[in-house]
């Protein structure tokens, strides 16, 4: 290749390049800073003004960050009649939720107002709309970590209860096999025998089944206040406790091993979109082996959305009370109250 002609090129490649440099660094110092234009501006008109951010690169602090100047501050910039229109529709827009121009809002309301279900929340074309799709996510995050989280044992401590497990160790194998869940490891049963009182009235016992959320945020007040009904009714408890990830028949085992008059289960459900922290309070009499569904009697949806957890607990004493009345519980009450 002709040395003559690579030397040509790379001067006037050069030249170019030094001519560029010395364009750049004038235009620096003829502005006065940079300027960031609105992205959502219509195209084809001229942004408007209040899109308009200008960073003062002269002045810093002495920390050397750059400061913005405030809107409010800078008097060369003014909203016209057009930009403030455009400014409403962007506030309201944030604001803006449901369905758009709806045939009947007042009955629509009505509707909404009777049930915390995801109705009447309209669509952006074939999706969900922003704020209803984030709060989606977030409640089923919510009844995600509610089911594979751990209850703290600060709570149990708290409370004065000991933690015993079922035949499960990891959280997969509790979802895979219920039945792993109701059964007591031989550690536990031993535990139970040591530290309990055998043949007590009532039995009381704790576990966070599918939601450890439950527990962390009912169980307290829910056990408080059932401490504190029994002791009124002149009742007797047995020593209560903690069983990790249990399922609602384990109640069976444990009075195969105390032999209480009932059994009462504060255990967390399983999560859903709307609450993911509902405790139920399943009771039992003389729960043993082979019990039935039918025999045991449920308070579900305790939660500060649904029955307050001191009222629930209140409420359970006299249920308790009935069944040592009737010597039954489930279908069994039912048929002998009436």
């Amino acid at each position: 290749m002709n040395p003559e002609l690579i030397e040509k090129v790379t001067r006037l490649v050069v030249e170019k390049l030094q001519s560029q440099q010395t364009a750049d660094v004038k235009q620096q110092k003829s502005s006065a800073g940079v300027k960031f234009w609105d992205h959502t501006s219509n195209p084809g008109k001229e942004p408007s003004k209040m899109s308009v951010g200008v960073i003062e690169t002269e002045k810093q602090d002495t920390g050397g960050l750059i400061k913005i100047k405030s809107y409010q501050n800078t008097k060369d910039l003014k909203m016209t009649s057009s930009d403030k229109i455009s400014h409403d529709k962007i506030e309201s827009f944030s604001e803006k939720r449901g369905i758009d121009n709806p045939a009947d809002p007042v009955e629509l309301q009505a509707l909404m107002s009777k049930t915390p279900a995801r109705i009447g929340v309209g669509r952006a074309g074939l999706r969900p709309k922003t704020d209803t799709w984030l709060k989606f996510r977030f409640d089923h995050a919510a009844a995600v970590d509610a089911v594979y989280g751990d209850v703290n044992d600060e709570l149990l401590n708290r409370l004065g209860l000991f933690k015993v497990n079922t035949m499960v160790n990891e959280k997969e194998v509790y979802i895979r096999r219920p039945d792993y869940g109701r059964k007591l490891s031989e550690e536990a049963k031993k535990h139970i025998l040591t530290k309990c009182q055998k043949a007590p009235t009532v039995q009381i016992i704790l576990s966070d089944g599918l939601s450890s959320s439950a527990i962390e945020e009912n169980g307290e007040d829910v056990y408080l206040s059932l401490q504190q009904s029994l002791k009124s009714l002149g009742l007797d408890m047995g020593t209560p406790f903690y069983i990790e990830k249990g399922r609602v028949a384990v109640m069976d085992e444990v009075g195969e091993l105390l032999k209480p008059k009932v059994v009462v289960l504060l255990i967390g459900e399983r999560p859903g979109l709307l609450s993911a922290e509902s405790l139920s309070a399943y009771l039992c009499y003389e729960p043993r082996k082979g019990t039935i569904e039918a025999d045991r009697m449920v308070i579900s949806n305790i939660h500060k959305g649904g029955i307050p957890p001191a009222e629930a607990g209140a409420y359970l004493g006299t249920v308790i009370q009935k069944v040592i009345k009737y010597e039954a519980s489930g279908v069994s009450l039912v048929k002998k109250e009436g």
